[in-house]
């Protein structure tokens, strides 16, 4: 795989990165949204640069956050 880059992504997008073996598109972002909320800083942090819950996209501000408490998917 090539170096991850940190840009816009969508939701469904970078969920499929972590979880490549999801069954559908939603079980990856099932997992991702479980990942993030049972992180709690992750969670407060993504919420203080005020990410809409509704949001499609992830902005790069908000994946450099993820992969901080993450990792790289």
């Amino acid at each position: 795989m090539e170096n991850f880059k940190i840009k816009t992504y969508g939701k469904s997008e970078l969920a499929l990165l972590y979880f490549p073996n999801a069954l559908t598109t939603q079980g990856a972002l099932n997992n991702l949204n479980y990942w993030i909320s049972r992180n709690a800083d992750l969670k407060r942090e993504l919420q203080d640069c005020g990410m809409p819950s509704l949001a499609k996209n992830y902005t790069p501000r908000e994946v450099a956050l993820i992969v901080t408490y993450l990792g790289e998917p």
